[in-house]
């Protein structure tokens, strides 16, 4: 996530359990970023209700969002709190590990997967992408650039580990790394924030020279909120906050950027929607962006919709929710764009435990997170990036 600062107006403050934290916001649904996710749950802050929180997410696997980020979020909201209010030192930031030292020793594969992702005709079987981008750890929220040649990610050591030890492992946050052939290269680290700052960032988007990603940081409008950062000679600076606008006034969540960089769709659980998060659309203006328009009952239900992506000719929506087959976890779904510029019925594409779909320019290449499950859906084994290819036209 990066460094920001836009004048923000005073925000109202409540006391719980003697924090001073911010009144009741939405949580930005991340998954591409933390980790996953994408509460966007609005919700008092205080110790008790932040370990409620934390052991429903456990208990409830097979929600359409990210386990992994999930934790880290809210773990990261009740430590900048603590902050806030002086009852915790602010914390140094972590001294960069070696990542590998911290991986678990056992690395799943498809045949130990328990609960494997189910894909309909006309894409190839759904294989992990090799080291060194998918580890024995946690690989998420992908997102791979138009030509296919670079890919960012979200990575975590150990998805067991406690998401306090995660915050300050030195090594959990956006990763990036480059194709070769057939081969892909070591991924490196993105740091976002200055130093001495602590910051948890994930859910990342690239279009041009402008890095989008999810932050929990002091001086947030909410608790986790979206910056922007810009490259300059091959390094990701400038990060600032996205603005009033988006963060508080239309809640903005999982986005996409159509590639003229005119359209921004997006997740939200704000009002007027069919239920839980619906997906949204807003056009540029000369002064921001437009009153978002909900994307109607062909693509939203009453269950969540998060994480879209449209293709680059602006031809398909992608997006995961609820699997309409009774499968567990996220599924994939599909939509293309109808002769008078609307969305057509969506279509579930991939199923079990598939979410934050991601499509190279040439629509051939879908890259996916696929997290393992125990049998009994009871713990999360691993996340590791897939990708399967469009056998027809």
């Amino acid at each position: 996530m990066g460094s920001h600062h836009f004048d923000q107006p005073p925000r109202q403050r409540a006391q719980c359990c003697g924090l001073a934290l911010p009144a009741p916001v939405r949580e930005l649904p991340y998954n591409r970023g933390m980790e996953g996710n994408h509460p966007y749950t609005q919700w008092p802050f205080n110790t008790g209700e932040v370990a409620a929180i934390l052991v429903r997410v456990k208990s409830k696997p097979m929600r359409a969002e990210n386990p992994i980020m999930r934790s880290l979020f809210f773990l990261g909201v009740l430590i900048l709190g603590m902050m806030a209010c002086g009852q915790a030192p602010p914390p140094s930031a972590p001294t960069p590990l070696d990542r590998y030292s911290l991986l678990p020793k056992t690395k799943y594969t498809p045949a130990m997967d328990f609960w494997p992702p189910q894909i309909i005709a006309g894409w190839s079987q759904p294989v992990p992408l090799t080291y060194p981008v998918n580890t024995s750890g946690g690989e998420d929220s992908p997102f791979i650039t138009p030509d296919g040649q670079t890919l960012y990610l979200f990575f975590t050591p150990d998805v067991s580990i406690p998401a306090g030890k995660q915050l300050l492992d030195g090594v959990t946050g956006i990763w990036v790394t480059h194709r070769s052939g057939e081969t892909w290269s070591q991924p490196e680290r993105i740091r976002l924030e200055d130093r001495g700052q602590l910051a948890l960032d994930g859910c990342e988007f690239v279009l041009g020279d402008s890095l989008w990603f999810c932050s929990i940081r002091s001086g947030n409008y909410r608790s986790v909120d979206l910056y922007v950062a810009s490259i300059k000679n091959g390094q990701w600076t400038d990060w600032h906050n996205a603005g009033l606008q988006i963060n508080q006034e239309y809640q903005v969540g999982e986005m996409h950027l159509t590639a003229d960089g005119r359209q921004l769709y997006f997740a939200s659980q704000r009002a007027g929607g069919f239920g839980g998060y619906d997906l949204w659309v807003s056009g540029k203006t000369a002064n921001g962006w437009g009153q978002p328009v909900n994307l109607g009952p062909e693509i939203n239900t009453s269950a969540d919709e998060n994480r879209p992506f449209v293709s680059a000719d602006g031809k398909e929506l992608w997006f995961d929710s609820s699997s309409s087959r009774g499968r567990p976890g996220p599924a994939i779904y599909l939509s293309g764009r109808q002769a008078d510029g609307s969305w057509g019925p969506r279509q579930e594409i991939v199923s079990t435990l598939a979410g934050e779909p991601t499509l190279s320019g040439d629509g051939k290449d879908l890259y996916f997170v696929h997290h393992y499950f125990s049998a009994d859906f009871k713990q999360m084994l691993e996340a590791d990036i897939y990708i399967t290819h469009r056998l027809t036209p």
